[in-house]
């Protein structure tokens, strides 16, 4: 994998990967998460899974998520993230990114900005145990793309 733009001091990283396609009945019941609600068997439409997580199928991919610093943004160890690489990394996003050389999963906060230089940012935890990862001049920041979604399995 090789990064493909620079943004703001942020190398963009675009692996390659196949869109697949898999499509499963889409039924027009809403289950009510409170009190009951009256079903039906009724089928809306066929709903292929990348309707729902995949907007870009070119530029997407997923990755599982190992550990708990990102609990507070609802995302937890064992999810499959859905990551798009044609957002654009920047200031809130939810990022994957290779921070001298470990991948990591986190908030992107802008800084401050160098004298007439790229701004400095932070890659930070959703979860208060974890200090944020502050990435300066010099460091080596690799982002593979912007979390625009999850799935999880219980």
């Amino acid at each position: 994998m090789k990064p493909l733009q620079e943004s703001k001091g942020v190398l963009v990283a675009r692996p390659k990967v196949a869109p697949t396609s898999i499509r499963i009945p889409f039924f027009s019941s809403s289950p009510a998460a409170g009190f009951p609600a009256p079903g039906d068997d009724e089928v809306e439409k066929i709903l292929d899974i990348n309707d729902l997580v995949v907007k870009n199928p070119s530029s997407t991919f997923f990755v599982r998520v190992e550990g708990d610093s990102m609990t507070g943004a609802g995302i937890f160890s064992g999810d499959v993230l859905v990551i798009d690489r044609s957002v654009v990394p920047s200031d809130g996003k939810i990022v994957v990114a290779a921070i001298n050389g470990e991948l990591v999963v986190k908030r992107m906060q802008q800084k401050t900005k160098n004298k007439g230089s790229d701004p400095l940012f932070e890659l930070v935890s959703e979860n208060d145990t974890y200090a944020p990862i502050i990435v300066g001049d010099g460091e080596e920041c690799f982002v593979w793309g912007v979390v625009v979604g999850s799935v999880r399995q219980f």
